[in-house]
């Protein structure tokens, strides 16, 4: 069985590509309280026994079928209590490249970040994250422009 690829982005958020039933005290180790599942696929649900909790938001990486706003704000909401209490979230898709890494930089900005400092730091702790694909850095600043314009609330 190959390793958990994982990222570590800040203290509290991590990145990977699509995790198995056997990584998951690996990501309890990691302070990993919520998975945010970006992948059509459900989890093993091995990774969804306390202390770990899984939120699946089912979207596809299509510049067509875009991500859902809906979703983003999902997980964001979901995340931000996590934090807060002092654990950590991890946003995993199937490579850890385009669809995690969207739901990572919406957490960033939910926690301060501008979109462009999201994805800086997205990208120099993951080096296969790509943010900067039309299809999903349009998400990520439009992300920004609603929690902008309904900010504190999220939404």
């Amino acid at each position: 069985m190959p390793g958990l690829d994982i990222s570590k982005i800040t203290d509290y958020l991590y990145v990977s590509a699509y995790p198995e039933g056997t990584h998951a005290e690996e990501i309890q180790s990691l302070n990993v309280r919520l998975i945010l599942s970006m992948h059509w696929l459900p989890l093993d649900m091995k990774l969804n026994h306390p202390p770990l909790r899984v939120l699946w938001l089912p979207t596809f990486d299509n510049p067509v079928f875009k991500m859902p706003h809906k979703s983003l704000m999902r997980g964001v909401k979901a995340a931000l209590p996590v934090i807060e209490s002092g654990s950590a979230v991890l946003a995993h898709c199937a490579a850890g490249k385009h669809r995690s890494v969207a739901m990572a930089c919406c957490v960033l900005i939910a926690k301060g970040f501008s979109a462009d400092e999201a994805m800086a730091c997205v990208k120099a702790g993951r080096s296969v994250a790509d943010p900067d694909i039309p299809h999903i850095q349009e998400r990520i600043r439009k992300f920004e422009y609603v929690i902008h314009r309904s900010s504190p609330t999220l939404g």
